[in-house]
């Protein structure tokens, strides 16, 4: 029965770790499938965890600070779009522009505005009447049921308790497969990367469909910012989303750029995550392992597992590709 509940915690603790990541692979989906690499998912992250701090301490409402991080999200991505679509610039230059700009802008403004070394106030600061971030969700008569063995720990502990985003991730995997694969707009979208002279001739503008698709990413980069700093976190710390972004690209062409792909993988990292946090202080033979080989377990694998067991990724034949049209 102990291993159960451990094996339900390290479940549940994979699913708050996935969420961020699920949200950022499916970012990249919609961009990448229309052409535009994205590499700026980590700059995106960052810039609305930032914002949703910061808005959501100004207001005292995590809302708020939804809103506010989701519409700069969305700036970021117009810029990157601005960038590559308009101006055909290296889609990878023009991504790492954007993180650096955002690494050192989240932390400039964070330290002049709050003169907290870069950081935002606590979210929840009872002193100051303050409690502006996203509490957890729990089901009814989960409190009642949580004692009961197996599925007190299922209904309780795994599947109530979460923030809404966490649901939200969820919930979006299905909803962008079938956008992405059973409407006439994610046909285009993949049309737009594959061969955008041939829908540029159908009378489509490939420009609108790649700037659509870099809005849609920022939306959803920018719940995935919020929900670090607004909910998880309930503050901003410069660099706070510690490379998320690229795992979740990692996780994008690992899963093929599908989206049950990609969430397939987004969970395989949060898995990682969960039992490095879960294995501090372990020993091996005696020996204490080191805090930092623990924690840097799930990008060592993340690499081992993409550079050994995947299988060959196809992307989009026109992704990372400007397209100029041909003059009449």
């Amino acid at each position: 029965m102990e291993a159960f509940n451990s094996l339900i915690l390290i479940l549940d603790a994979t699913l708050r770790v996935a969420t961020p990541l699920i949200f950022a692979a499916l970012a990249g989906m919609f961009s990448e499938r229309t052409g535009i690499v994205n590499i700026a998912l980590e700059g995106k992250i960052l810039a609305s965890a930032f914002a949703g701090a910061a808005a959501a301490y100004v207001t005292n409402s995590p809302w708020m600070g939804l809103l506010a991080g989701v519409m700069v999200s969305v700036v970021f991505a117009w810029m990157h779009a601005f960038a590559t679509v308009t101006h055909n610039g290296d889609h990878v230059v023009s991504g790492m522009a954007i993180n650096i700009l955002a690494a050192g802008l989240t932390a400039a403004l964070g330290n002049f505005w709050f003169r907290q070394g870069g950081n935002t106030p606590n979210l929840v600061d009872p002193f100051n009447d303050i409690d502006a971030r996203f509490t957890p969700i729990t089901f009814p008569f989960a409190d009642q049921i949580a004692d009961v063995p197996i599925i007190g720990g299922i209904y309780s502990e795994l599947l109530s308790g979460h923030f809404l985003l966490v649901y939200i991730a969820l919930l979006a995997v299905p909803v962008c497969w079938f956008v992405m694969f059973r409407t006439r707009f994610g046909l285009r979208m993949r049309a737009v990367g594959e061969n955008p002279s041939a829908v540029d001739t159908a009378g489509i503008s490939v420009t609108g469909m790649r700037y659509l698709s870099l809005t849609i990413c920022g939306v959803l980069a920018g719940l995935a910012g919020v929900y670090l700093s607004v909910a998880v976190t309930a503050q901003f710390l410069p660099n706070m989303s510690a490379g998320k972004g690229y795992m979740a690209l990692a996780a994008l062409i690992f899963g093929k750029w599908h989206p049950r792909g990609a969430l397939l993988a987004c969970l395989m990292f949060g898995v990682l995550q969960a039992i490095a946090d879960r294995s501090q202080g372990a020993s091996l033979g005696g020996f204490s392992i080191p805090v930092q080989a623990i924690e840097a377990l799930p990008y060592i694998l993340t690499v081992i597992l993409l550079a050994g067991f995947i299988g060959k990724s196809i992307p989009p034949k026109a992704i990372g590709k400007p397209y100029v049209k041909e003059r009449e």
